[in-house]
């Protein structure tokens, strides 16, 4: 049995996360990556340089991003190899785990549904606007639950399942390049300007890492449910992401909602095809069964990081 790098490194987040007084002091990694964004966005993206050049300037952020990233991470192994010999899938598990988000996802939308499960609607807006960048301040309880779930879908492909399968594919350095590129994809990688330009580079090459996970997370979310197959077949080219529609119609078709829809950004009206054949009516109770599905797709996650060890 090889190091169980990714196996241990699943236990680790789901044990102690990235505790708060750690972030406290320190911050979280992604910190840094959103540092280098912003200077790069500061010094080239500026409605003085066209459109091209703006274009151009996004690409060398995206290539300073994911050298930095592969370069530590690369870095950090060859030095736990030094220091620690045979014990040094630990120190890499250690330092890989923070790229992970199992933990802080479900404690996230816990916090949406708590405040919906006493009848505190301002709270559960005020809790699910950390998740989500749509207006929340007239959703009611089903959009705020759905908003929620929908979030919950969409980040275990890139929150959890794409970090492990770079980790798994290229070790240390695969998860950080993972994770860079999603922190600019998250930043920059918007259609509205003033990004469009300069954040195209990070969105397209955050579709290219996620275009298997996002294939293997909706799977894994109907084979935990035991249904959501049709839907998730049918509806997931409907998501204007080419990756987020697999996770997030396996979770409608599993839970017999109706998800995404009409929404809306800044003050304006999206129109959005909804994705799934069930219910638009949604609450705190659905919260707790997309959070128990959560776990059990998680858990098959660990399997296949336990059976990769193995194999190899």
């Amino acid at each position: 049995m090889a190091e169980p790098v990714a196996l241990a490194a699943l236990a680790i987040d789901a044990a102690i996360g990235w505790p708060a007084a750690v972030y406290r002091r320190i911050g979280h990694p992604v910190g840094t990556f959103a540092a280098i964004i912003a200077r790069c966005a500061a010094l080239w993206n500026t409605p003085s340089r066209s459109a091209t050049t703006r274009r151009l300037a996004g690409i060398a952020t995206v290539l300073i991003l994911t050298g930095l990233a592969g370069g530590a991470g690369w870095a950090l192994t060859a030095l736990m190899d030094r220091a620690l010999g045979g014990w040094s899938w630990i120190g890499i598990s250690l330092l890989a785990a923070p790229g992970l988000a199992q933990r802080s996802l479900f404690e996230h939308v816990r916090a949406v549904r708590d405040p919906l499960v006493t009848g505190d609607l301002d709270a559960a807006r005020a809790a699910v606007a950390k998740i989500v960048g749509r207006d929340v301040e007239t959703l009611d309880e089903s959009g705020v639950t759905r908003a929620a779930i929908e979030s919950l879908a969409e980040s275990f492909c890139d929150g959890i399942t794409a970090p492990l399968f770079w980790l798994l594919i290229l070790g240390l350095p695969g998860i950080w390049i993972c994770k860079a590129v999603n922190t600019a994809d998250s930043l920059i990688g918007h259609r509205e300007q003033p990004w469009r330009d300069f954040g195209w580079a990070a969105a397209r090459t955050d579709d290219l890492l996620n275009l298997i996970p996002a294939r293997i997370a909706g799977p894994l979310i109907c084979l935990a449910a035991g249904r959501g197959w049709r839907v998730m077949w049918r509806d997931a080219r409907k998501h204007a992401s080419p990756n987020a529609g697999w996770s997030e119609a396996a979770m409608a078709g599993a839970l017999g909602l109706r998800l995404a829809g009409p929404v809306n950004y800044d003050g304006e009206a999206h129109t959005k095809p909804w994705i799934g054949d069930g219910r638009t009516h949604a609450g705190a109770g659905d919260i707790s069964r997309a959070l128990s599905l959560y776990l059990r797709a998680c858990a098959l996650l660990w399997l296949i990081a336990g059976v990769t060890a193995w194999a190899r």
